[in-house]
């Protein structure tokens, strides 16, 4: 259990500004994230358009905020 959040949030935000981003990393980790989508028969869909009506309605509660 967390007792003092106001001293994690601070240690939270000061390793973010030290930390530096990884571009390369970053892809590397997405192309395994697909590679295993791949793998696991998620990815691709086999319909072109399956779930497009439900990222049509989190489109628009997005953009309605």
């Amino acid at each position: 259990m967390i007792k003092n959040s106001e001293e994690l949030l601070k240690f939270e935000d000061e390793f973010q500004r030290k930390t530096k981003v990884d571009v390369m990393k970053n892809f590397q980790i997405v192309e395994e994230m697909y590679d295993e989508a791949v793998a696991l028969g998620v990815m691709p869909p086999k319909a072109k358009l399956d779930g497009l009506e439900i990222d049509i309605k989190i489109a628009r509660v997005v953009n309605s905020v």
